[in-house]
């Protein structure tokens, strides 16, 4: 039985939850030739305050990155 587990960050909505599994089960069952009731997708959210990307809390590197990008658009 495989397991997959998808660690993510919380807010996206049920339905794109749902595309998620759908797409993971696809994907799993096409490479590993298993049937779909075989599979199992975990999804773990976690709140942005728990993730950091480049030693910065996730919503502060996003807001440096949008400053930089709109620097560079000038």
């Amino acid at each position: 039985m495989p397991v997959v587990i998808v660690n993510m960050l919380a807010g996206r909505s049920a339905a794109t939850k749902r595309a998620l599994l759908k797409k993971m089960t696809a994907a799993v069952t096409s490479s590993l030739d298993v049937p779909p009731e075989s599979v199992r997708v975990i999804i773990q959210e976690m709140a942005a305050g728990h993730y950091g990307i480049a030693g910065l809390p996730v919503d502060d590197y996003r807001r440096r990155r949008a400053e930089a990008q709109k620097k560079k658009a000038k």
